[in-house]
């Protein structure tokens, strides 16, 4: 039987790592593009003040191990980090990058909208700290108070999220931080899992986000794409579920691009809530600075 190239259902394997894999040839077919939809980021009243900022904490690390024990050669999904962040760019808003060791952002880059001549120089312009972030112990210790510059913070997507951020402790000062300070935490598809942090000693109760609406990916279709390659085997802990156990509720059973704000956490449900989770952010962001 002859496929074609976007037939093939076989994780595409990594040649820089051992029993690793990227999606497969179908899966990307799927669900990656080389547009992206950027309606809508034409901010008639852009901040104008060149203070504040947002903490854009970044995956580092590449390799995320399955049940069977393959490795997903995962990152930060590029549109899921750029989309939103091309929305604050325009609204007027600067960023810092950081990630937990200071190593460089890991990105998906199968998965860049290739097309995209704006996304693309968005990354040119960022790609600076990109490859030489912050290290986010030195941001805790050097930048962070109640006279901060930073409006917020953005945990973008891909499953590169799910290594190390949900376990730090780090994490977890920074989104104390956030809530004592009023600031807003934006995130979407896997990067809620990074909130697990804030549970971290704590139970359900004295949880930061407990009674708080989300919207994530489903842990539901994370166990259905070793069906079609796009991961080498599944997940080994599902984060949706640790995140309810925290009192977190996640509104989403499927992925069509939801996003919702409570309070000030602003999340979307997957890649197709880029650009409005984007949208979402930057009038929030412009109404809080209007509003002083």
């Amino acid at each position: 039987m002859n496929h074609t190239l976007t037939d093939d259902k076989r994780p595409t394997p990594d040649p820089a790592e051992d029993n690793a894999f990227f999606p497969s040839p179908y899966s990307l077919s799927q669900f990656t593009s080389a547009h992206s939809d950027l309606s809508g980021a034409d901010y008639q009243r852009p901040y104008t003040g060149g203070r504040w900022k947002v903490l854009v904490i970044g995956a580092d690390e590449r390799y995320l191990l399955t049940d069977n024990g393959t490795m997903f050669s995962t990152g930060n999904h590029p549109v899921e980090t750029l989309l939103p962040m091309y929305h604050l760019d325009k609204a007027g808003f600067g960023f810092d990058i950081a990630t937990l060791s200071g190593n460089p952002v890991k990105f998906e880059f199968w998965a860049m909208p290739s097309e995209d001549v704006e996304v693309k120089g968005l990354y040119a312009k960022y790609r600076d700290q990109f490859k030489q972030p912050l290290k986010l112990a030195e941001v805790l210790d050097n930048a962070l108070g109640a006279d901060s510059d930073y409006i917020g913070v953005f945990i973008p997507g891909g499953h590169g999220a799910l290594i190390g951020l949900p376990e730090s402790a780090e994490v977890k000062k920074l989104l104390q931080w956030a809530m004592a300070n009023d600031k807003f935490v934006i995130s979407l598809c896997h990067g809620p899992a990074a909130l697990l942090a804030a549970g971290l000693g704590e139970t359900r109760d004295s949880c930061l986000f407990n009674g708080y609406r989300i919207c994530a990916f489903p842990d539901a279709l994370d166990a259905q794409t070793p069906a079609i390659g796009y991961m080498p085997g599944h997940l080994t802990w599902k984060f949706g579920e640790q995140l309810s156990a925290l009192g977190i509720e996640i509104l989403n059973q499927d992925i069509s691009g939801a996003v919702h704000q409570d309070r000030k956490l602003l999340t979307g449900d997957s890649p197709l809530a880029g650009n409005s989770l984007g949208k979402l952010a930057a009038t929030a962001l412009l109404q809080a600075v209007a509003a002083g």
